[in-house]
């Protein structure tokens, strides 16, 4: 499986991206997929996760009521909505993937088995 990572730009504080990851390849092996963000200095952490074809699983607790996760099974695409977007959101944004191998687990990198490059959003104040 390949993940395209897309939609990150400069945004003010107050805007808002939408970011996609299309996927390829053996897409009907994927699990588990979400949004992952690190920012310089810290730790990846994750942002947002969905079971493909099910539903929400998680959000951070920073993005709640901003963000909103979803995915597209017919385009094989999943999709960040950032809303209200703030400066401490700047960071870059990486999508991740697993295989139904790693059953219910979604809260760390070590679940996921495959990743996009990363995409940049930064938020201005």
């Amino acid at each position: 499986v390949q993940l395209q990572a897309s939609g990150g730009g400069l945004v003010q504080a107050g805007g808002s991206l939408r970011l996609s990851c299309a996927a390829s390849g053996r897409t009907f092996s994927l699990h588990n997929m979400g949004w992952f963000r690190q920012a310089p200095g810290k730790e990846r952490e994750l942002v947002a996760a969905i079971r493909w074809g099910g539903g929400v699983l998680y959000y951070a607790d920073s993005v709640k009521g901003r963000f909103t996760i979803s995915g597209d099974s017919a385009k094989n695409t999943m999709y960040l909505q950032m809303n209200s977007l703030k400066p401490e959101d700047t960071a870059v944004y990486y999508c991740a993937a697993s295989n139904f191998a790693r059953g219910t687990y979604y809260l760390y990198d070590s679940d996921y088995d495959y990743w996009g490059q990363g995409t940049q959003v930064t938020v201005s104040s």
